[in-house]
């Protein structure tokens, strides 16, 4: 089966890397040409530095060179999805679209499967999301992810065409449990990045991604997840590696907030988007979700660190 990807940035790139390394032709959509001509002229990609772009990778700006594929990665933006199947629905009908962007649409309150399959029902849709670093894939490095896809039959077909050696996929059949996992870590991860900016300490982190963990089995739950989805990589892994990294964006944010220094506007922090609309949903649904709620509000300046570590640490006590 022929695989496209649409997205020209450092995971999708990354993927591209992986598969075509691994004796895959890829095509690859990037919106920006320039961007485009420098892949394909230099065959480097500035997000992913020393990193070679293999021959079996091609690149274009035009959406037709993309939809002669099968399989499409959606490694754009999760804010773009709703975007771009709406403007492409009739070039997408009957092909596999994986999103692998992690985020809440701020809009209708779903992950990107649900949008997918809202949108373009015809379409089969995936989530591949898990704890990974693109320059990792991109240097072969050893990655397990999760590849959720609710026809079980067709998430084999996935799981087959899409793994490599060094890239192993788990097969689920609980979409929203991947997606919301994929989306809520990164919440996470900018609290976390918050308690060490502001000079909390390694033993606040660690509280927070306890305690955070069971915030996003709630919510996931209440959504209609499996419990065991969010234990597995999509959940836990990936809030592990989000937290304790630099190399996350959400995690470099919070970072920032917390040391009350200002963050590249230009870098995509997915979780930022997500706090917002968790927010919302946690209001909606009577869901206690403090650690969510209070960096939403962090984000949005209705709140300092000061005042937003002091409310979670007044809150009543409890047994665990």
């Amino acid at each position: 089966m022929k695989i496209g990807i649409a997205g020209g940035g450092a995971f999708g790139t990354a993927l591209g890397v992986a598969l075509a390394m691994d004796g895959n032709p890829i095509t690859l959509w990037a919106r920006n040409a320039d961007a485009v001509r420098q892949m394909t002229e230099t065959r480097t990609n500035p997000k992913l530095p020393d990193v070679t772009l293999p021959d079996r990778m091609a690149f274009t700006a035009e959406t037709t060179d993309l939809f002669t594929n099968d399989i499409l990665l959606l490694a754009i933006p999760s804010q773009t999805v709703r975007d771009f199947l709406t403007t492409h629905r009739d070039h997408l009908g009957g092909k596999q679209l994986v999103a692998c962007c992690k985020g809440i649409d701020l809009e209708r309150m779903t992950g990107p499967a649900s949008t997918i399959n809202a949108l373009v029902p015809d379409a089969i849709a995936a989530v591949l999301t898990g704890p990974s670093f693109a320059a990792d894939i991109a240097r072969g490095l050893p990655t397990a992810l999760t590849l959720a896809c609710a026809d079980d039959a067709m998430g084999a077909i996935l799981q087959t065409a899409l793994s490599t050696t060094a890239l192993r996929l788990y097969r689920s059949t609980d979409t929203i449990g991947a997606e919301l996992g994929g989306a809520l870590k990164n919440v996470m991860a900018i609290a976390s990045g918050v308690a060490i900016g502001a000079g909390l300490g390694d033993s606040a982190r660690a509280a927070l991604i306890t305690r955070g963990f069971p915030e996003m089995q709630r919510l996931a739950q209440e959504l209609g997840a499996a419990p065991e989805t969010l234990a597995g990589l999509s959940g836990f892994g990936d809030l592990v590696l989000t937290c304790t990294s630099k190399q996350s964006r959400n995690y470099r944010y919070g970072l920032a907030l917390g040391a009350g220094e200002a963050f590249d506007k230009g870098t995509t922090v997915e979780g930022a988007a997500t706090a917002r609309a968790v927010r919302q949903l946690a209001k909606e649904m009577d869901i206690d979700l403090p650690i969510c709620t209070v960096v939403a509000d962090l984000i949005e300046d209705k709140t300092d660190v000061a005042s937003a570590l002091n409310a979670l640490l007044s809150r009543p006590l409890r047994e665990e």
